[in-house]
């Protein structure tokens, strides 16, 4: 049923009335966090920006929550490009060493190579991601959001009595 409910979710997210910027954003936010391992001081100032902003909670949750599982994908090449960056680059190596010495610098785990190049990677894609989701959104709304709440598959699926036993259970308040 967790699948279920959290399929319904997403649905509704790009279904709602908010604006499309305000749902890409939160999308464009998790995928900055999902991408990068979880515990470091980069993804806390993050979500504190999500937090006191208007993007959209449940698609910044989700996106965190899809990216994650999408970033051990590609974990080796982002260790390959935290690797060049942090030790290749002579003229950098300074540059991390002195920003190792700083107080909260090693919160941000920079000196880890996947970390780094995670983080790279996700802010050098920040903006594609960000107007394609948006695109996405205005197209779904568009175009798809009526064929799929018309379609076999929805139809199916609120006619199962499982799925009809599920939206009674959940819409008990205790």
């Amino acid at each position: 049923m967790f699948w279920l409910q959290f399929i319904s979710k997403f649905l509704k997210v790009l279904r709602s009335g908010e604006s499309p910027g305000l749902i890409a954003g939160g999308f464009a936010m998790g995928f900055i966090v999902g991408l990068t391992p979880f515990l470091t001081l980069q993804n806390v100032v993050i979500l504190l920006i999500v937090f006191l902003t208007k993007v959209n909670l449940a698609s910044t949750f989700f996106s965190i929550f899809v990216f994650s599982f999408v970033a051990y994908l590609f974990d080796p090449a982002f260790h390959d490009l935290g690797f060049f960056l942090l030790t290749q680059i002579d003229s950098l190596v300074a540059t991390w060493t002195a920003l190792y010495n700083w107080p909260l610098a090693p919160l941000t785990r920079f000196n880890n190579t996947i970390v780094m190049g995670s983080f790279v990677s996700a802010l050098a894609l920040l903006f594609p991601v960000y107007f394609l989701f948006k695109k996405g959104i205005v197209a779904y709304r568009a175009r798809w959001a009526e064929r799929i709440e018309k379609s076999k598959f929805m139809k199916a699926l609120k006619s199962n009595v499982i799925f009809k036993w599920y939206i009674k259970v959940r819409d008990l308040e205790f």
